[in-house]
């Protein structure tokens, strides 16, 4: 995935995992009860600060907070972009 956007300093940029659409029991979620989902794959990565290399490479697949992160369209596809410190955990 070769992404034309350059993130600065310790900001990465997370392609959101598709939203649910069925529960584990099987029950069909409408569009209007989708929740955002809260784990990505990481396209994109700066090139951390001075005294703090990033953690998150490339490839990664992240959990991070549920409003973390700033939307963003590029090319006709969401991503979020957001600082290291809001990723909770590389899964």
């Amino acid at each position: 995935m070769a992404l034309k956007i350059k993130p600065l300093a310790d900001r990465v940029i997370v392609e959101p995992a598709p939203a649910e659409t069925q529960t584990a029991s099987g029950i069909i979620i409408p569009d209007t009860a989708k929740e955002k989902p809260q784990k990505g794959t990481v396209v994109a990565v700066g090139n951390g600060k001075k005294d703090q290399p990033l953690t998150v490479k490339v490839g990664d697949t992240v959990l991070y907070g549920k409003y973390a992160g700033t939307d963003l369209k590029f090319d006709g596809k969401d991503y979020l972009i957001m600082r290291e410190d809001d990723i909770l955990a590389i899964i």
